[in-house]
């Protein structure tokens, strides 16, 4: 019997697989909402539904570019506190890239943020900035005294 896949199945199928299926694990798949029969109108409801799905991710995308081209290459600067030879106390982390980013306008979530090595040194650190795995660019962090 033939269905589509609503979820992932471990070792079965991936969401939105259209597979074949001996009849008494169809009806396990169906039963348990992990799969509907396959028909005609359940294929275009399928369509449908991915055709959304692509829409909302073109559009997600769309805004973290334009996101991107506000943000690439700015320079967010920190005065920090130097102890003796221009030692930083501490470092800088995503959580302050964040929060000084967010007072320039722009609500970007600590996780997307990805610093390289510690930025505990003055002088300009590049941190690349993940939006979506499709849109990815680099910001300066300058250290001031």
């Amino acid at each position: 019997m033939k269905v589509i896949f609503l979820t992932d199945v471990k070792k079965q199928a991936k969401k939105d697989e259209i597979k074949d299926v001996k009849d008494g694990y169809a009806t396990y798949l169906i039963n348990n909402h992990l799969a509907v029969a396959y028909s005609a109108g359940s294929v275009n409801v399928l369509n449908k539904q991915v055709k959304q799905r692509q829409d909302e991710e073109d559009a997600r995308i769309e805004e973290c570019s334009k996101i991107r081209k506000k943000l690439e290459d700015k320079n967010v600067k920190f005065k920090v506190k130097t102890g003796e030879m221009d030692k930083v106390f501490g470092s800088i982390s995503t959580k302050q890239i964040s929060e000084e980013l967010a007072k320039l306008g722009f609500d970007i979530d600590k996780k997307k943020i990805e610093v390289d090595s510690e930025i505990n040194t003055l002088g300009t650190h590049k941190v690349r900035i993940n939006l979506h795995k499709k849109v990815s660019f680099y910001i300066n962090v300058i250290l001031e005294k």
